[in-house]
């Protein structure tokens, strides 16, 4: 099934979306937001289920679902834990930097604690406060999970993937060396990210979708040109079952808790950087690869990063082109 959130309330009003994304109907008999379906899920999830296949039916009152008028599925959560499965990614943004990758990055995941108290919707602006922070999009997938134990195993995590969605964790990549450099982390160089408008359970991506990994291009662009369409089941270093189990090597993880994948990112076909489009390679999933590898080819970037008027698309298709989640697509909009 299919569930987003429309605007309306901090936490917004929970509707199930019909598979095409075309209707939905309200769930407020079942559970007035997503997370008090999650809060709930083992008694919710059969009736948003049964729901779900009213509105295929057409069986219950439905009304058009427009993308515009919803916020993210999780307006805000307890937990955004964003992880960085695509060690490729790690080490060409850190390679921009002039930063060496440590060999325990590929052995050991990486995870930071996002801002989860105030997400963007799907179709909300980006804020852009100073043209000098180089904004960045950064798409990934993302999981939602249950109420996660201490200690669970990359195995058992699976079973606790709820729901799956798309992100744009939004990057000020000039503040980024500067706070790394306290040993602190990230902070003011990782403000509020966008997820897609709708959430989907894992039975919706068939078998695209083998339990901790889902085997699909991500499709970016900006200002309607393409930057990328890498497949986000190649080069996942860790899955989604290693990353949960990593989260919670120490604490549980409530329900409701986010956990991504990190920017999608595929090497190319001999190991090396992944091309970009123009060169017959699959992109990238954010600006910062691509100005490293143009650095590699022509010795100095060429794509800036993000300026107001800009419009980032994030999107994934099934295997007969339909759209499965909906489509981030964000304005740069002056602060």
């Amino acid at each position: 099934m299919k569930l987003a959130s429309l605007k309306g309330g901090r936490d917004g009003r929970l509707v199930v979306v019909s598979r095409d994304l075309t209707h939905a109907t309200l769930a407020d008999d079942i559970a007035p937001t997503l997370q008090a379906a999650l809060d709930d899920w083992e008694s919710a999830a059969p009736k948003l289920t049964a729901l779900a296949e009213q509105v295929e039916a057409e069986t219950t009152a439905l009304f058009r679902f427009r993308e515009r008028d919803c916020a993210s599925p999780l307006p805000r959560a307890f937990q955004w834990a964003d992880g960085s499965a695509y060690v490729n990614h790690v080490a060409l943004v850190r390679r921009a930097r002039g930063a060496d990758i440590p060999e325990n990055f590929w052995t050991d995941p990486l995870i930071y604690q996002g801002g989860s108290d105030a997400f963007l919707g799907p179709r909300d602006a980006v804020p852009l406060l100073d043209q000098a922070y180089g904004l960045d999009l950064e798409g990934e997938i993302a999981v939602v999970t249950d109420d996660v134990p201490i200690g669970v195993t990359p195995e058992e995590a699976r079973a606790h993937i709820k729901l799956v969605m798309l992100a744009n964790d939004v990057t000020l990549r000039a503040l980024v060396p500067g706070e790394l450099a306290k040993g602190f982390g990230f902070y003011q160089s990782k403000p509020s990210s966008a997820f897609s408008p709708a959430a989907v359970t894992p039975d919706e991506l068939g078998g695209a979708w083998d339990g901790a990994r889902l085997s699909l291009p991500l499709l970016t662009s900006i200002n309607g040109a393409p930057l990328g369409h890498p497949n986000a089941g190649i080069d996942m270093t860790f899955d989604f079952g290693q990353l949960i189990a990593h989260a919670a090597r120490t604490r549980r993880l409530s329900a409701g808790a986010i956990v991504g994948s990190g920017t999608v990112s595929n090497r190319a076909a001999d190991g090396g950087p992944g091309l970009p489009i123009s060169k017959g390679g699959a992109g990238y999933s954010c600006i910062a690869e691509q100005r490293t590898v143009e650095t590699l080819l022509t010795g100095a970037p060429v794509t800036p990063f993000l300026k107001a008027g800009d419009v980032v698309r994030i999107e994934m298709l099934d295997g007969r082109r339909h759209s499965i989640f909906g489509a981030i697509e964000q304005i740069v909009e002056a602060w």
